[in-house]
């Protein structure tokens, strides 16, 4: 089945379905603050093989024990269902 962009229903409801994520135009985002940068890139690196494993990416940054990530599906210029999953599978990484 192809992928295609979230509508604005789909969009109003990514508050409820994933509440630490806002969505920003057409990405969703989070920062996340760790103990320290070991943590930090700890968990970066869980992401990576995770995004890897998915072929879907984000756009992100680190700074020290921060770490800021942006999804969103660039071939569809907005968001689709690879941005919620991943983002789910995200916050699944991170203890409870």
């Amino acid at each position: 089945m192809p992928v295609k962009r979230l509508d604005a229903s789909q969009k109003s409801e990514l508050s409820t379905l994933l509440p630490d994520w806002s969505v920003k135009g057409e990405r969703l985002h989070r920062d996340l603050k760790f103990k320290s940068f070991v943590q930090a890139f700890g968990f970066m690196a869980q992401v990576a093989l995770l995004a890897e494993s998915k072929n879907h990416h984000p756009n992100w940054s680190n700074v020290y024990n921060r770490v800021s990530i942006d999804l969103t599906t660039h071939d569809l210029g907005g968001l689709s269902s690879l941005d919620v999953e991943l983002a789910s599978a995200i916050d699944a990484l991170l203890p409870a």
